[in-house]
């Protein structure tokens, strides 16, 4: 497959991943609109660089992302809580800063979000939990400043990498705020590795296994 980015039409070959410089917000919500139903190409906008990334994900990716979701749920269904989850969105702050997280969950502002079709960060909260795996791309935890997310999970090289929002900056930190009991730093590539080796229910079935019998 060629390489195409136009106002009219993006094509990217699997795993691709391309900068575009000196780009403005107009050119940003062009890209946005030109990708139409191509929800698995990533794009992100940063203001401070005037850059646009592009980025058509590995199928390898769909399905470590889709087992981390699903591991969250597990969490989340265990400590009894509810949430709202997204598997493809944009989260833009005007002008500023525009990414695509691999799925996100709305927590403990669920409720500020309920029945809406659209999530505006002008007058919305941000998700409580961004997720990102990162297999060709590497994703920066800075990108995430402008949107305020108060934790964003990094899964890259088998690894969870977890990072908490103190209002002006992401610091890594060995727990997560949301799921304090739970070492989710240590469980989690366990888990979705076993998914990727062994399949998505089998990995899921032990991973609630273990949390009814030790937390």
């Amino acid at each position: 497959m060629y390489l195409t980015i136009t106002k009219d039409n993006i094509d990217l070959p699997l795993g691709a991943e391309v900068i575009l410089r000196h780009q403005s917000w107009i050119d940003y919500q062009e890209l946005l609109t030109s990708r139409q139903d191509k929800a698995a190409i990533k794009i992100y906008f940063d203001a401070t660089t005037h850059e646009i990334r592009i980025i058509a994900p590995l199928p390898e990716h769909g399905k470590k992302s889709d087992t981390l979701s699903d591991l969250v749920k597990s969490l989340l269904r265990h400590l009894r809580k509810d949430w709202e989850s997204f598997d493809s969105i944009t989260l833009k702050r005007f002008e500023k800063k525009g990414v695509e997280p691999d799925a996100c969950f709305y927590i403990q502002n669920r409720e500020a979000i309920l029945g809406k079709e659209r999530i505006d960060l002008e007058s919305d909260p941000p998700p409580d939990l961004a997720l990102e795996i990162d297999l060709t791309s590497f994703t920066k935890f800075e990108d995430y400043t402008a949107i305020g997310v108060p934790e964003l999970w990094i899964y890259r090289n088998q690894t969870l990498n977890i990072y908490l929002f103190d209002g002006q900056q992401y610091r890594e930190s060995l727990k997560s705020s949301l799921f304090p009991t739970i070492p989710v730093k240590e469980l989690i590539p366990i888990y979705v590795e076993r998914a990727w080796n062994a399949g998505s229910s089998v990995a899921l079935r032990e991973f609630e296994n273990i949390l009814r019998e030790q937390y």
